[in-house]
């Protein structure tokens, strides 16, 4: 009824076929995967170097702010640390 021979040829062609367009497609889902890491890279690293400009001029601000107003700073320092010392000693 069925040759034998022929099925194991059949089935052989069929793996291949498969085992191709396995390949095929792990080829494409693994460049399509690199592509939108190295995109996805790019977009945090532009983001990390934003945000290092950013603090870089709140520092510069910062320090302007302590250097015009150095009573006030220390004022404000020292009635910062008494606050968080009596929070700290109640808990």
């Amino acid at each position: 009824m069925f040759d034998q021979a022929t099925l194991m040829n059949e089935l052989q062609a069929l793996k291949k076929d498969v085992s191709r367009v396995l390949h095929t497609a792990a080829e494409g889902v693994f460049d399509d995967s690199k592509s939108r890491a190295e995109t996805l890279a790019d977009q945090i690293k532009t983001a990390l170097n934003d945000l290092g400009e950013t603090l870089s001029q709140e520092d510069e601000q910062l320090a302007r702010l302590l250097a015009d107003r150095p009573v006030t700073s220390l004022v404000s320092a020292f009635a910062l640390g008494v606050v968080v010392g009596f929070l700290m000693r109640r808990h």
